[in-house]
């Protein structure tokens, strides 16, 4: 009955923070726009099998992703509420999944205090809503080292083939660190348990044949469809390159993660720490670990130190890790039941009122409002072009109209997409200023930092319409 109970509660949490209001929130610039843009054309064109985006095939990410929104596309319409329908449920998922593994190997009250926490943290939150493909990797991963330690420490030998399983879906979710990340985690474990040998009893043949034949079922087609294209843009790129090369410069700093380690677990990480360490203070020393904690620090550090070498740092890469930490977080909060009780109140007092100060800022990082406006302006005889530092693929998106990114030529041969290089993800519909249509309408959306450069340069009798957020609708006539 108290089990019964601990997931009413968990289950209501979810559906008040992941679900509701989910409609209201736009699709945002720049990461969201590419996920939703490209189902929506996949969908369009009938081809569920090769991602593609501004009538191009798109080399990003495994097509999971894609089939999770191309599903609730059609089940719900293509609208904001379905395109955050699967990250919601994957997250609610993820929940629940906290609150069985940390049950089976601590106690109830760990599992349901471990699903609070993760559920009332402030990353959690924000994947939950966000259309990224990190929720459901989340979930892939977390069944794949859970199902392992649970195999491993009853030796259930059977349920390996859960982890096998689910490490292929992972592979089709976000590519080969969703093998490499689980593995290596694994692997480390058994070094630090000096039991390497156990390798032997992971019935490794059979398990990797099933992982590698789950992830089969879409790569191999796609390099008999693509080539050395898919190879180079999806491996090399996507791949090799933002492990190698940072895509943000400015990001690619020391104390990256653990900066987004003290944001993300919010509010609970600062009472966790400063007890931790006044501990640490008084008894001089640290506690002893058991198989579980060893496991559990063992998962976290590993994903916190792969992903810091990494050149390409992203505030979602280390979302594996906040199961993990989430449980032993709990564990401190068991005596401190007060308190607890207190933060997980502000939370969520904090995320609902969070909600309503989002909505605006998604506003302005989205191009529903501008596609609103221009839209009744669009005929048969328009062109519709974006002068501005971005590209907008959320304008796209809302606009169903292809829109130009209107460069000078010197400008374009920058941009121009190359390989193995970060303009490689520039492909959306390029237009020289010179070969601007005459015979057209056209409708210009002017960033309000390049207005003056836009005036100068791009001649013709150009007509302000209105203003939206930080750009201008300007109109020109056909000759």
């Amino acid at each position: 009955m108290e089990k019964f109970t601990d997931q009413k509660i968990l289950l209501l949490l979810c559906f008040v923070l992941f679900f509701l209001g989910n409609q209201l929130i736009p699709v945002t610039d720049p990461t969201e726009c590419c996920y939703t843009l490209t189902a929506k054309e996949m969908l369009e064109a009938g081809d569920y099998f090769s991602p593609r985006i501004y009538g191009d095939y798109w080399y990003d990410k495994p097509i999971f992703f894609y089939w999770e929104l191309i599903f609730a596309y059609k089940i719900f319409g293509v609208n904001e509420f379905a395109s955050r329908f699967f990250p919601a449920i994957f997250s609610t998922l993820g929940i629940f999944l906290t609150y069985f593994f940390a049950t089976k190997i601590y106690n109830r009250r760990t599992g349901f205090f471990s699903a609070i926490i993760l559920a009332t943290s402030l990353e959690y939150w924000y994947i939950a809503h966000a259309i990224i493909t990190d929720a459901t990797l989340f979930c892939c991963i977390s069944i794949t080292l859970m199902t392992f330690f649970i195999a491993y420490r009853d030796k259930n030998f059977k349920l390996y083939y859960i982890a096998y399983i689910f490490s292929g879906i992972a592979i089709l979710t976000k590519g080969p660190i969703g093998f490499f990340l689980p593995g290596l985690i694994i692997l480390i474990f058994l070094a630090v348990q000096k039991d390497l040998k156990h390798l032997l009893k992971m019935n490794l043949p059979k398990g990797l044949a099933i992982t590698f034949l789950i992830a089969a079922i879409w790569y191999l087609p796609m390099y008999f469809l693509h080539g050395q294209i898919f190879l180079e843009n999806f491996l090399g790129v996507h791949n090799f390159l933002r492990a190698t090369v940072p895509e943000h410069p400015e990001t690619n700093v020391f104390y990256y993660y653990t900066a987004i380690f003290l944001l993300g677990f919010l509010p609970y990480n600062l009472p966790v720490l400063f007890g931790l360490g006044k501990k640490f203070l008084r008894e001089k020393n640290f506690p002893a670990l058991d198989m579980r904690k060893k496991f559990l620090l063992i998962w976290a550090a590993t994903v916190f130190v792969v992903f810091q070498s990494f050149a390409t740092k992203y505030i979602t890469y280390t979302f594996p890790y906040m199961m993990p930490i989430a449980i032993l977080f709990a564990e401190f909060f068991l005596d401190r039941q007060k308190i607890f009780y207190r933060l997980v109140t502000g939370a969520v007092i904090f995320f609902i009122a969070a909600f309503f100060v989002a909505l605006p800022i998604c506003e302005e990082n989205s191009g529903k409002q501008t596609a609103k406006i221009i839209s009744p302006l669009i005929d048969k005889n328009s062109c519709v072009v974006s002068f501005a530092k971005g590209y907008s693929g959320s304008l796209v998106f809302y606009l169903d109209h292809k829109v130009y990114r209107l460069e000078t030529l010197e400008k374009f041969k920058k941009l121009k997409p190359d390989k193995m290089s970060w303009t490689s993800l520039n492909v959306m519909p390029f237009l020289e200023i010179k070969n601007l249509p005459r015979d057209k309408k056209i409708i210009a959306v002017v960033e309000d930092q390049r207005e003056k450069e836009f005036l100068k340069i791009v001649k013709g009798n150009w007509k302000f319409y209105k203003q939206i957020d930080d750009k201008k609708i300007y109109l020109r006539n056909a000759d």
